[in-house]
């Protein structure tokens, strides 16, 4: 199983700090996302990463220097799908599983949603923000409307064209999307003195 991440956003939700640095190398319980997700895809028996890369791409690559995955690059913002589209021409080969960057995912949440698709037969899963593409899915990329070219828009499509689409439930998830999120997740004693909506 090969996996694909989207980490070429410009997290505008999340300026100033993403003028500095990308989304995905900000951290989750102090340490960057992007290698937490790689180290619960090494954990979920994930053998090829494909790490699909633009804003303020070369922090990411210094960042995974050392860890085995191939890069793919998104020069501009067009969507999810259209880095998916990227992957793919970089080498990515489905079945895949396609994860956001900015994500962590409950313990072993990615063997499950791995096992479950295996085990369901199906062409695709679907657990937002994790996707399982299949070759079926992949046909539906061309004619896709857009920019942006959305994973959502490309498994409807896909739905509709009767391709078997696997939905697996997940437990919590933690990202990242607005600066608040920053703090919640690496501050969280901040919590004993401060109401989550006033973050």
């Amino acid at each position: 199983m090969e996996a694909v991440v989207l980490a070429a956003g410009e997290g505008r939700r999340l300026r100033p700090l993403t003028e500095r640095w990308p989304k995905p190398i900000l951290p989750i319980d102090g340490k960057p996302v992007i290698v937490t997700l790689l180290r619960e895809l090494e954990a979920a028996g994930v053998s090829e990463v494909t790490v699909v890369v633009g804003h303020l791409g070369e922090q990411i690559r210094s960042l995974l220097d050392g860890f085995s995955v191939r890069f793919a690059e998104q020069p501009e913002v067009l969507g999810s799908a259209d880095a998916l589209r990227r992957a793919v021409e970089s080498g990515a080969r489905p079945p895949f599983i396609v994860s956001v960057a900015d994500t962590v995912f409950a313990p072993g949440d990615l063997r499950r949603f791995v096992e479950t698709w295996r085990q369901s037969g199906a062409d695709a899963a679907l657990a937002p923000p994790l996707w399982g593409v299949g070759p079926e899915v992949l046909r539906q990329l061309d004619g896709l409307p857009g920019p942006p070219y959305e994973l959502q828009a490309l498994f409807a499509r896909a739905q509709e064209a009767g391709t078997d689409v696997v939905s697996v439930e997940l437990g919590p998830i933690r990202s990242l999307t607005e600066p608040a999120d920053v703090v919640k997740h690496n501050f969280v004693y901040l919590g004993e003195w401060t109401d989550e909506r006033d973050l």
